[in-house]
């Protein structure tokens, strides 16, 4: 996904909700960091887990982000703009600059369902680990995210025009992967939500802001979009609106 300096604050502001700090929780209670360990964070975004990871493993740790727009590694250099432990690096996942075999955990949350080519990132994310390290990554089952409550064709018809993931449903096929590259011990947590409203900084209503922009690039009416906006309000004020997400936090070791 390429992130101009619209999408990029979204994206940003979304982590901020209380469901990106929850899965940023969920995250680093898996990999049990420790002080003095280098991790890295591919498709690091605005720096938000970077920033987590380097107070996690003191100064005389490391904490690398990785991600190919410039404006969310300079995002994200802003935000960790008082630590001296973080690098951050404008690449690709398939294409990190850092020594093989270096890294004590490696981390990916809401990235490899967008990389055409899962299979290099692995690979990848496998050579710059150490042996018997951590590696965690989070993933949205995409066929069951959404709104609920407007009318279906409509729903659905504004849904279908966000779909940009390559691999919307990267869970189901992730564990294959991972043990095609040799890792061991993979399990899987779901992390899961049901919402029934969407206030002005909540993890829906960021969405439902990228819905409509994606929604208008892809050619629907803006009368259909506001349409569709204001059967979302009127589900609210009657109960009848859901806003739900599943995803799933995958680990494993290097060998």
């Amino acid at each position: 996904m390429k992130f101009n300096n619209k999408l990029g604050s979204i994206q940003q502001q979304l982590t901020s909700t209380n469901i990106g700090v929850l899965r940023r929780q969920a995250l680093l209670k898996e990999l049990n960091l420790q002080k003095g360990q280098t991790i890295i964070d591919i498709g690091c975004g605005g720096g938000h887990l970077v920033r987590e990871i380097s107070l996690c493993i003191g100064s005389d740790g490391k904490a690398i982000g990785v991600d190919p727009s410039e404006f969310q590694i300079n995002s994200a250099k802003k935000m960790c703009s008082d630590l001296t432990n973080v690098e951050l690096l404008c690449c690709n996942a398939n294409s990190i600059n850092i020594d093989q075999g270096s890294c004590d955990a490696v981390t990916f949350t809401q990235t490899l369902e967008y990389i055409e080519n899962v299979d290099d990132a692995l690979c990848e994310a496998k050579r710059v680990q150490k042996p018997k390290s951590k590696f965690a990554n989070i993933s949205t089952l995409w066929n069951f995210f959404g709104f609920h409550g407007p009318e279906k064709k409509l729903n659905d018809m504004i849904h279908d025009s966000y779909k940009g993931q390559k691999h919307p449903m990267l869970p189901t096929q992730l564990n294959g992967k991972l043990e095609m590259q040799g890792y061991t011990n993979i399990k899987n947590q779901e992390i899961s939500f049901f919402i029934t409203n969407k206030d002005e900084n909540s993890f829906p209503k960021f969405h439902e802001i990228n819905m409509v922009s994606a929604a208008i690039k892809n050619g629907i009416s803006k009368d259909l979009v506001l349409d569709w906006q204001r059967q979302l309000d009127k589900a609210e004020k009657e109960g009848r609106f859901a806003f739900t997400v599943t995803s799933v936090l995958t680990s494993a070791f290097s060998v």
